[in-house]
């Protein structure tokens, strides 16, 4: 398979506007024809679903939560970034451009990433208008702070609370077109299935988790916003609804995977604090603008944090990183902590924590500034804890957070099944193997507002002449048939261990041998450990109660199943990928000062993966990466 990523001829700066000035349009009167489905609600999904039903487009948007509003957006908080420049800084598209390339690990393709770039300067003119309550300076000005791997300042937020904030104005924005009409909008619907005809996607099953009935919906293009998959780890940042089963189900219908190894670890959680806990909690790495982030030079130190002097403190990130410091990129940061938390200078009741210490900068700055930029997470934070952050510093250890990878798309958006989108989280385009904080937002608005109302045009155009698929055709009727085996045999078994148990193991494993560090012996283990845990998960799995009906515990079995394959995928993609980059750490493949070594000669690509089937290994189908405009360079940050 030949894998063509549909990247504009001509210079960088042009692509983009070249591909809208070429794309085939569809007249106005015909796009009430082109019904669009969008899976998903959150801030890509929201954002799309609003702008295509503003054109004109039919648009059946789903979501499993009660409500759009309740999507997992809300809890990016600490900014989004924009090349506006406005503290005059020295920012530009391309100092944004390369520094995400960079932050990447020079593993994502230079045209998308500079599109992102390109377009941040629409996105926060289109959100202010929304009525997004940016910081502001006290003349006006919209107010900007830093981010990790960056020198400048370009991340705008409201507070700590900017990922709700955003996605406010793409709720308001949907709830507009569904009071128009021209959104149907089915909340506590899941999708379970991709619907094919003729290599084409055009349609999901879906079932109502309210009723346990299983629905059908079709449509001329299928859209899937439904984030990532980093609570396969099961002790995460992300809310517990989150899963991988939406784009994983689309795989199995022929989408490519694409480096689904590259899952980010944020440096800025809460940590664990006993084996009840379902969840972690992130705190902002707007935090490390102003806090500073250290442990004690004695292992096992037994002192209050506060009784330790100054000159017995080592602020590992400002030594090992002293040109970025305590705003070192993710991956990086979290790998020091483990590092110094695994060499015993960790601290807290579990000795799995670091320290970041707002002291010097409420001596400098005040404790009313602090707590204007960051009094809700100071809040969150002594809700959680009972301590105060004012006071003593925080706790923090890395945690589970964002996947870089997911579906393969094109500079279009679309997957390899012609029809079937993939935005925001769900797809791989922009961040290669680390992604840069506060870009997240910034890619799911502007997959939505801005690239894929030309790329799905462009595509439909070809389809408005074609016969129109209904429900009644037998690819449904055979799709819809399978998922209610799967949904009946996983009742249908009659174990005495719950998903959530299965869940929590799978994550372990994953944590351990597939997380912040990875080796050829911890894969090859991890591969087999998940072989014996399927087994088991589909010998000793207890779901209470039946399919027709209000069933979590069903919910959760079909997205666990789904994780035991996915975890398997991601093995194998650590594995072939015999290099160090980005999230992707081999402990074969190090410098002498413990850095990643990355192999440019042999895997500069894409790896993207075919599913063959259950009892068969994927097949990877590489897309190599052509830089054009930049020279590779050893990513540093000292």
């Amino acid at each position: 398979m030949e894998l063509d990523a549909k990247i504009p001829a001509g210079p960088l700066e042009t692509k983009w506007s070249q591909y809208k000035a070429q794309a085939k349009l569809v007249n106005p009167a015909n796009r009430k024809k082109l019904p669009v489905i969008v899976v998903g609600t959150g801030l890509a999904g929201a954002s799309a679903a609003a702008s295509l039903a503003e054109q004109g487009y039919p648009v059946t948007s789903f979501c499993f939560q009660d409500s759009a509003r309740r999507a997992h957006s809300v809890a990016a908080q600490g900014g989004v970034n924009a090349a506006k420049n406005y503290q005059n800084d020295g920012d530009s598209v391309y100092r944004m451009f390369y520094d995400t390339l960079k932050g990447g690990d020079f593993r994502a393709r230079e045209a998308n990433v500079y599109r992102l770039a390109e377009c941040s300067l629409n996105l926060i003119d289109q959100a202010v208008a929304q009525g997004v309550p940016f910081a502001r300076e006290y003349g006006g000005y919209l107010s900007n702070r830093s981010f990790g791997g960056v020198q400048v300042s370009r991340t705008f937020y409201a507070r700590g609370q900017t990922g709700q904030q955003l996605l406010l104005g793409a709720y308001q924005a949907l709830m507009r077109q569904v009071s128009l009409g021209k959104v149907n909008l089915y909340s506590r619907h899941e999708m379970l299935d991709l619907v094919v005809i003729e290599g084409k996607a055009k349609g999901i099953i879906a079932r109502n988790l309210d009723t346990g009935l299983i629905e059908r919906f079709a449509a001329e293009a299928v859209v899937i916003a439904t984030g990532g998959f980093g609570k396969i780890y099961y002790l995460s940042t992300l809310a517990m609804g989150c899963n991988g089963s939406a784009i994983w189900r689309a795989h199995k219908r022929g989408a490519l995977m694409a480096c689904p190894s590259w899952t980010q670890i944020h440096p800025t959680s809460l940590p664990q604090s006993g084996d009840y806990q379902s969840k972690l909690t992130l705190m902002s790495e707007s935090l490390r603008n102003d806090g500073r982030i250290w442990v004690p030079q004695l292992p096992d130190e037994q002192r209050a944090a506060n009784d330790i002097p100054e000159q017995e403190r080592d602020y590992y990130l400002e030594r090992r990183y002293p040109s970025f410091g305590n705003l070192a990129p993710r991956d990086i940061s979290s790998r020091a902590a483990k590092e110094r938390i695994d060499a015993g200078f960790g601290v807290g009741a579990q000795r799995n924590a670091v320290y970041l210490d707002f002291s010097k900068a409420i001596k400098e700055q005040g404790k009313e500034k602090i707590k204007e930029k960051y009094g809700n997470l100071f809040s969150m934070y002594k809700k959680i804890t009972a301590d105060d952050a004012y006071a003593a510093p925080m706790k923090i250890s890395p945690a589970a957070h964002f996947s870089m990878g997911g579906l393969w798309v094109d500079y279009e958006l679309m997957t390899t099944i012609p029809g079937l989108f993939a935005i925001g989280e769900a797809n791989f385009a922009d961040h290669g193997a680390n992604r840069l904080g506060a870009n997240s937002l910034l890619q799911a608005c502007v997959d939505g507002y801005f690239i894929l109302p030309y790329t799905l045009a462009n595509y439909l155009s070809g389809e408005l002449k074609k016969e129109k698929i209904t429900t009644d055709h037998p690819e449904f009727d055979r799709t819809e048939k399978e998922v209610v085996t799967q949904l009946t045999g996983l009742c249908e078994l009659k174990g005495t261990k719950t998903a959530d148990y299965f869940h929590k193991k799978l994550g372990k494993l994953l944590y351990d041998k597939c997380g912040l560090s990875r080796s050829a012996e911890g894969l090859t283990a991890a591969i087999e450990g998940i072989k014996i845990l399927r087994t088991a998960f589909y010998k000793d799995l207890i779901v209470p109660g039946t399919a027709g009906e209000i069933n979590s515990e069903l919910e959760k079995a079909g997205r666990v199943a789904d994780y035991l394959e996915i975890a398997e995928l991601m093995c194998h993609d650590a594995l072939s990928r015999e290099e160090s980059c980005g999230a992707h750490f081999r402990e074969e493949y190090q410098t002498a000062d413990g850095e990643a070594l990355r192999d440019d000669e042999n895997y500069c690509y894409v790896s993207a993966w075919e599913w063959r089937g259950k009892n068969s290994l994927p097949v990877l189908h590489p897309e190599h990466l052509k830089f054009e405009f930049i020279k590779l360079s050893v990513r540093s940050y000292s």
